[in-house]
């Protein structure tokens, strides 16, 4: 359940609205008459037609009017009869522009404990890429398992805490560290999810992702930053855990996204890329693990986990139930109204120009997929959240596949609460078990 006092619990949201200063002033234009943006030869004066207000200025309404309502890679376009055909020009361009670099091969997995907690069986297992720092992880699955189970990918959150990975959704001991204990108060009820679902018969594999926890950078791995936020004067990777140090990290990680991703953009990839790199790392560790039957795992996670479900659920076949949390609308709702509460490591460049953001997801089609969304989801406008499941749901439908595809909406602001874990464990078991 959420804080009496949001406000005193909200550093997530805090985060991802620090540069939230410019919307200070009420948008007033309808994000559903872009169709009606007169283009700027036909305007007959300088301030002729004006459109509506938006976070980019008057520039909001040309800059949506470029995206065609059904771009030439969607399904839904008539002119695509053949799902496989479809597909497979479809996949290839997401491919293409999502650029991920070379996945390594399957890496040497280390245990390094193995104990007993909450009626589990838990690993704390690692391995290392061919770049950046080791990767930790958790593997959790019921005490005294005897046969292969399916499995489940849980995929964690940004929320502003970089610091933290897995941790955010798993727990290993009673003691927990209090931003942790705030964090899943405040998005999760209380609860870590991930040994909920492992509970009801799954091997569940966390892990730390890029950037993330184990895989965070640290302060003194970068050279040649002494300018503005991400000025590292002062600061030290020394007693890392001591909550105020854990914070200035996150703010300062936070205003490093922006260094990260022009970099990787300089490279040739996408932080999306990279994500699905590793994530697809981790799912063939997953996948090659004797307790688990390959032909059964799925994925899942809520907000950055959430992005992380659409690329990897898109992207890759081998999971067989996704399940998308508080993150899913439109691109147009990017443009107009929201890229300022999200961070840079949602956006593949020109990919808009082929298929809407839901069509990512919809790439697994006829996979079982689950979106869920808050209404009152404070990252998104619940139009756009709207438009985005009658484009997943119309994808499915030309599919043949409706029943596979279900999108529930549900009170609240950004969160994975008790009752959505629910649903989401139902529907996992619904398709795995």
């Amino acid at each position: 359940m959420k804080p009496e006092n949001p406000e005193g619990n909200n550093e997530r949201r805090e985060f991802l609205k620090a540069s939230l200063t410019a919307m200070a002033i009420p948008l007033s234009f309808d994000i559903h008459a872009i169709s009606n943006f007169i283009p700027a030869q036909n305007m007959v004066s300088e301030n002729a037609s004006l459109p509506g207000k938006s976070i980019i200025g008057y520039y909001g309404s040309w800059a949506a009017s470029l995206l065609k309502p059904v771009p030439p890679l969607s399904f839904r376009d008539p002119k695509w009869k053949d799902l496989a055909t479809w597909k497979k020009e479809a996949y290839a361009k997401a491919q293409e522009l999502i650029a991920s670099p070379p996945k390594s091969a399957l890496p040497k997995v280390t245990v390094d404990k193995k104990y007993i907690y909450d009626g589990l069986e838990i690993e704390e297992i690692s391995w290392q890429l061919p770049y950046g720092r080791k990767t930790q992880a958790i593997v959790l699955k019921p005490q005294g398992t005897t046969k292969p189970l399916p499995a489940i990918l849980g995929l964690h959150d940004h929320g502003g805490k970089k610091y933290f990975g897995y941790r955010k959704i798993v727990k290993t001991a009673d003691e927990q560290h209090p931003l942790l204990v705030e964090h899943r108060a405040t998005d999760y009820s209380g609860i870590a999810w991930a040994n909920e679902v492992a509970k009801r018969g799954y091997v569940v594999l966390v892990h730390d992702t890029f950037t993330f926890g184990s895989r965070r950078v640290m302060y003194e791995d970068v050279e040649g930053l002494t300018w503005g936020d991400v000025d590292t004067t002062g600061k030290s990777d020394q007693d890392p855990e001591k909550s105020e140090h854990i914070e200035t990290y996150n703010q300062w990680s936070g205003a490093h996204e922006h260094v990260m991703s022009k970099s990787l953009f300089s490279a040739g990839t996408t932080w999306p890329g990279v994500f699905l790199a590793e994530d697809q790392v981790a799912l063939d560790i997953l996948e090659q693990r004797k307790d688990v039957d390959p032909q059964r795992i799925g994925c899942g996670g809520l907000s950055g986990g959430g992005l992380r479900t659409v690329y990897l659920g898109g992207m890759d076949p081998r999971i067989k139930c996704a399940v998308c949390v508080g993150f899913m609308t439109t691109w147009t709702d990017l443009i107009l109204t929201k890229s300022v509460t999200h961070t840079w490591m949602t956006y593949t460049p020109l990919l808009p120009k082929y298929m809407d953001f839901p069509e990512i997801l919809g790439l697994r089609v006829p996979l079982p997929t689950l979106v869920q969304n808050n209404n009152q989801d404070e990252l998104y406008t619940l139009p756009e959240m709207k438009k985005a499941d009658k484009v997943l749901g119309d994808v499915y439908k030309k599919a043949g596949a409706q029943d596979k595809y279900l999108a529930k909406f549900y009170d609240g602001e950004h969160k994975f609460d008790a009752a959505m874990q629910k649903d989401a464990f139902d529907w996992f078991d619904k398709w795995l078990k």
